[in-house]
């Protein structure tokens, strides 16, 4: 893992006259990344969280750097969604970056209000719609990106990547309680490439961050923990150091190597072309992927 090199105060170039929105800002790497945007002066910084105690309280810290709204969403809700992402709309004409960091892990079986199983709901619909959503304010933006959070831990999704026909249901085997976190960042890493492809004007990018020490690894039962320590050789990193890799997609031009970077591709910490598998490049996955999630959006209009 390369981290040193990526310092946030002299890499993010100047970000005057930017709208950015960012999913899960109340807390972990949603509020290291805000924390970090408002030292380049965006014109409006939009992120979303649960708890209006938690984002009110950023916003009265924040709003002397930058103009931070905050916007009151549960995730896991379509309804709710739709209501941040009009906020939004109604409110700037243009979107040059959105962050999609919001998600739940390992979280009892349960389908959403919506009806679809809860990791699914949080981790990848809910990003598909506000995406569709701002799909419009981002087309107007000279260069938008979209920056979607993912994890290492995608390879460990079901036989052919994503089970459709169970995605209605809490998936609530015996076996599936990682395999359905697992099968939301699969979902996040091709929908970023397939945004790429059918929207070339966007930036759309797919990240791994590393093993963060936040709330949703602290509720992880300690054979979680060890194993998510393991895959980063006993690195466990702070959400500032975990915001880095978003930070980095969301505002830089080239990768760790000099080379410029690979709309659609799926990035490792930090600027590094990241590890995938056939499954997570499997173009008609992804396609499939988008045309389930589309019907999946439209159908709670």
């Amino acid at each position: 893992m390369q981290l040193n090199w990526y310092n946030p105060d002299t890499e993010i170039p100047d970000l005057t006259g930017k709208v950015i929105a960012v999913t899960g800002g109340t807390a972990g790497i949603g509020h290291a990344v805000i924390c970090e945007l408002v030292k380049h002066h965006p014109k409006q910084i939009y992120f979303t969280g649960r708890s209006r105690t938690q984002g009110e309280k950023i916003v009265a810290e924040l709003s002397a750097e930058t103009i931070v709204t905050f916007l009151e969403c549960d995730h896991s809700s379509q309804a709710s969604v739709r209501a941040a992402a009009t906020r939004i709309t109604d409110a700037s004409d243009s979107i040059d970056i959105v962050f999609c960091i919001a998600g739940v892990m390992s979280v009892p079986p349960a389908v959403s209000v919506d009806g679809y199983e809860m990791h699914m709901a949080v981790n990848h619909l809910a990003h598909a719609l506000l995406i569709k959503m701002l799909l419009p304010s981002l087309l107007r933006a000279a260069a938008p990106r979209v920056v979607i959070t993912s994890s290492a831990a995608f390879g460990m999704h079901p036989r052919g990547g994503i089970s459709f026909d169970t995605l209605r249901t809490p998936q609530g085997g015996l076996l599936e309680r990682e395999w359905r976190y697992a099968q939301s960042k699969l979902a996040n890493i091709l929908f970023a490439a397939e945004l790429a492809r059918r929207y070339p004007h966007i930036t759309a990018l797919s990240t791994h961050p590393g093993v963060v020490q936040t709330a949703m690894l602290a509720q992880q039962n300690a054979l979680v923990r060890l194993l998510g320590s393991l895959m980063q050789f006993g690195t466990l990193l702070t959400p500032a150091q975990g915001a880095y890799t978003q930070l980095w997609a969301g505002t830089a031009s080239k990768d760790v190597n000099g080379a410029e970077i690979v709309n659609g591709e799926k990035y490792d910490p930090i600027g590094v072309p990241g590890a995938q598998t056939k499954v997570s490049r499997d173009a008609e996955l992804a396609g499939r992927l988008w045309d389930w999630t589309e019907q999946a959006i439209t159908l709670q209009q």
